[in-house]
């Protein structure tokens, strides 16, 4: 492996472009979560409907995921990007707009299904632009602008909402998510198309195992084929990672959705206080993905190996996860945020589970295969925020949190008896393994 420095870092200016876009995509599929309480009350909606708004931007987000790497692999980043993004913050825009539940089923749904090749692309910059020994690292950042995002702007959105109401809320968001559209795609290029990144930095690049492209053009490599899709459903390695990305999602599921809710009509928090105690855990969790990415990416350059260093900070998250239930069994606002805190800590702890599919999947299908990762992962926010409307619908709380604590341990158990060794796949294999 290339150890040279090199002489330009244009590698983390897109980073820091990625950590960006996270952050808006983050908003725009959390933003609901604000506006909840009050839409509720304005259109006269129960927790059951509730949960199926919540529920809907997962139905065309998993579905989807599969279609979208298919889509992140064939389509340039810096085209399908900024189109993509475009117009899941139009759709943004049109939730401030409607007044029904069919409306905003169908435009949540608009959301999930324009958001979703959004990580397979992520996961392919990433690839492209860093080398194996700092993708970890890469991989926590650009995933931990979803917790420092939120922790920031929860607030702020709470504060948006009084002062605009939640028409606003709406309305606001999709208006930071165009602007956003336009600077990707003026600003974003391919490594190998970067004009001001120096030679040494490529070199630096392509020697540490990231995907450059010498020709340029990156979707030409080989049209897809239906064997490619099974390619990514008979690995048994590939399944404990599936299984683990859902149960990951699950409480992120809880988190994007039903928190807010959670703390205003179950707890009795003041809506503005609220605004601030939801922040919290969103920082506990920031700390925890980057914890996880920076000291995996240290043990890797320590000489331990990848079962260590990738698998250590995921199973040690997943069990972290379970202290949600703790929640259940206090009624001080200090210990159910602690709780709260400890378990969404645990899920950033997780959350680096993206760097498994830069180092397994097939080069080739990298894109498909993550979209296949997404897809069981997003099955969470399809089916946990239903299950949670019905497991509250009686006006208690705490066996929605007694499920997301026993999915976590589920998660555990994924890495630690499915998950083999931590290397690439070859495409050549048809057999479970």
């Amino acid at each position: 492996m290339n150890t040279a420095k090199p002489k330009t870092k244009k590698r983390y200016n897109i980073l820091a472009m990625i950590f960006f876009t996270v952050v808006i995509n983050y908003l725009d599929r959390t933003n609901m979560s604000v506006a909840a309480a009050a839409l509720k009350e304005e259109l006269g909606l129960n927790a059951i409907q509730m949960g199926y708004i919540f529920s809907a931007f997962g139905w065309t987000y998993s579905l989807l995921q599969i279609p979208g790497g298919i889509v992140a692999d064939k389509v340039r980043s810096r085209i399908l990007y900024p189109i993509i993004m475009a117009l899941w913050s139009i759709v943004t825009l049109l939730q401030g707009v409607v007044n029904s539940f069919i409306a905003l089923i169908g435009l949540r749904a608009s959301i999930g299904f324009f958001e979703s090749p959004s990580y397979p692309i992520n996961n392919l910059i990433v690839t492209r632009w860093f080398p194996e020994n700092e993708r970890a690292s890469a991989i926590a950042t650009y995933t931990s602008g979803q917790f420092l995002g939120l922790a920031a702007l929860l607030p702020i959105l709470t504060f948006i909402q009084d002062s605009l109401g939640w028409r606003g809320l709406f309305i606001v968001s999709g208006i930071i998510g165009l602007v956003w559209a336009g600077v990707w795609y003026i600003f974003y290029r391919d490594p190998q198309n970067h004009r001001s990144m120096d030679k040494s930095e490529l070199d630096y690049i392509e020697k540490g195992g990231g995907i450059i492209d010498k020709e340029g053009v990156v979707q030409e490599k080989k049209k897809f084929q239906w064997s490619d899709l099974k390619q990514a459903f008979i690995y048994r390695k590939l399944w404990g990672l599936y299984i683990g990305q859902f149960c990951l999602g699950a409480t992120t599921a809880f988190f994007l959705t039903w928190f807010p809710t959670y703390l205003v009509e179950y707890r009795g928090l003041d809506f503005i206080k609220s605004g601030f105690y939801a922040s919290v855990p969103y920082i506990a969790a920031f700390f925890g993905v980057l914890l996880a990415g920076f000291a995996s990416d240290f043990l890797i350059k320590k000489g331990y190996t990848p079962e260590i260093a990738r698998k250590a900070p995921i199973i040690t998250g997943m069990l972290l996860s379970i202290a949600i239930i703790g929640a259940n069994y206090t009624d001080d606002t200090f210990y159910i945020i602690l709780f709260l805190s400890i378990a969404f800590f645990g899920n950033g702890l997780a959350s680096i589970a993206w760097i498994f599919i830069s180092l397994i999947a097939p080069k080739n299908n990298m894109g498909l295969i993550g979209g296949a990762f997404n897809f069981i992962g997003g099955l969470a926010f399809v089916i946990v925020p239903v299950i949670i409307g019905y497991l509250v619908q009686g006006g208690d709380f705490s066996p929605a949190l007694f499920f997301i604590g026993a999915v976590a341990l589920m998660g555990f158990f994924a890495y630690t008896l499915i998950v083999g060794k931590v290397e690439r796949i070859s495409p050549k294999e048809n057999r479970v393994v």
